[in-house]
């Protein structure tokens, strides 16, 4: 009798949710027209939100869901191990960002295809699955949607959440929708857990928690390009002005007006030292009109990234570069240049209670990081940088300011640093690997598929 009430209560959630999200459907256009006023990309292939393709139907897909920039990219780094294994398998990619669309066409191959990740409304999932019929699904993360699961369990698509995080913030939120979260990660067919903790909270929500592997993120290599080329840039730098390079890293909405407060009591104060360039990333692109305005604003010079010819020509700073108060990074998949080029980096999201982002790809590019008090989304690895010595935390961003100036004062302090970020690639790499296996078996036993071509590229 339990057993009943709980099954019409989960049917009763999961049928409200689909008429909420059938229903919402014209609101998720109008927002996707109105971000792409700012990125463009968000206005192409829009019937594939519904699951409407223009390609002929297929079959046969490892498909791969990354949803944005960084879990696109955290899925490259097994996805490539996988193609070197098995080149015969063809990857269906699914991404819900632009930045990550962008992202994931740089590892497509003739046999891939690439569009976005359906509404999670009934209709749209059921075209999407009756139109691609993947013979295994992987999520990247925390993409766990109900309608999706449900979906794919009704069809008997087996479906992986791979380098699988999960929050006690977010395992409370999904607490309270206990009706859908919990067929949701229980309709899962495994989950590889990125820390014993987070598999302890997917286990509590009833998700197969098949191993913990780690997080594949490690796995970046070190110093990736363009940081060797962005490094001969920063020694240019050194040799023309002799200022130091700090860098606030990924940032959100509203930090960086905190940040500029903090700067400005700072300077107030003068310390009689250099005053360094400061990098600006924001997170968002279609943010970096709106930080510009804020800093030119408050009376900075601002150069734009965008002004700057590309890393590997010859580095000359223009003049307005030398005299430049920030250099606003406003270009994609840079990261590395700009860790490359800064000698301490602020870690943006953890300033304000957004759980913060990923500093593997900072120690992986040898820079020294100060993160604030909210680290939730990434705590192992927040955690192990701390420990190791490879990031300081701060209580806000004025207590950033003195620990990065510390740091600045201190070359063998940084050196350490770097040492140390060294280190934790090394201690906490080969999640990948363990991924990659763990994947084609369950491939293998997903069972033989029609040998007919996957299908067109694009769709």
């Amino acid at each position: 009798m339990v057993a009943e009430i709980r099954f019409r209560r989960e049917a009763a959630a999961l049928a409200l949710y689909g008429a909420a999200t059938t229903a919402l459907l014209p609101l998720l256009y109008a927002k996707l027209a109105w971000r792409a006023r700012h990125e463009p990309g968000y206005a192409e292939h829009l019937g594939q939100r519904a699951g409407r393709y223009r390609s002929a139907p297929s079959h046969g897909w490892l498909w791969v869901h990354a949803v944005s920039l960084g879990e696109t990219r955290a899925a490259a780094l097994w996805v490539r191990r996988l193609q070197a294994e098995r080149p015969d398998i063809p990857v269906l990619w699914t991404h819900g960002t632009a930045t990550g669309r962008a992202e994931g066409q740089r590892w497509l191959r003739a046999q891939d295809a690439q569009v976005w990740l359906p509404w999670d409304s009934p209709a749209a999932v059921q075209r999407f699955l009756a139109h691609w019929r993947p013979r295994l699904g992987v999520l990247m993360e925390t993409e766990v949607w109900p309608m999706l699961v449900h979906g794919c369990r009704r069809r008997g698509v087996p479906l992986w959440l791979v380098n699988a995080r999960l929050s006690e913030r977010s395992a409370q939120r999904a607490r309270r929708l206990r009706a859908l979260a919990e067929p949701a990660y229980a309709g899962l067919s495994g989950v590889l857990a990125q820390t014993e903790a987070d598999a302890q909270r997917l286990r509590a929500l009833g998700a197969p928690v098949r191993g913990v592997t780690g997080n594949v993120k490690f796995d970046v290599p070190w110093q990736p390009p363009p940081w060797t080329a962005a490094r001969a840039w920063r020694v240019a730098w050194q040799d023309a002005t002799a200022r130091p390079v700090l860098l606030l890293a990924s940032s959100r909405a509203g930090e960086e007006a905190l940040w500029l407060a903090a700067w400005q009591r700072v300077r107030q104060q003068g310390d009689g030292g250099p005053v360094p360039l400061w990098l600006v990333v924001p997170r968002h692109p279609q943010r970096f009109d709106e930080v510009h305005a804020l800093l030119s604003g408050a009376g900075l010079r601002v150069l734009r990234r965008s002004a700057l010819p590309d890393w590997p020509q010859p580095p000359a700073w223009p003049s307005e570069a030398l005299q430049a108060d920030v250099l606003l990074g406003d270009s994609l998949g840079e990261m590395p240049a700009y860790y490359a080029l800064a000698d301490v980096a602020l870690m943006g999201g953890s300033f304000a209670p957004l759980g913060g982002q990923n500093l593997i790809e900072a120690a992986a590019c040898a820079c020294p990081v100060v993160l604030g008090p909210h680290t939730f989304n990434f705590a192992q690895a927040a955690e192990e940088a701390l420990r190791l010595g490879a990031a300081r935390r701060a209580r806000d961003l004025d207590e950033a300011l003195r620990l990065a100036q510390d740091w600045l004062s201190d070359p063998a302090a940084r050196q350490r640093a770097q040492r140390a970020a060294q280190t934790l690639l090394q201690t906490h790499g080969g999640a990948a690997d363990r991924t990659v296996q763990v994947l084609l078996a369950a491939w293998d036993e997903a069972g033989a598929v029609n040998a007919a071509p996957a299908g067109p590229r694009s769709a």
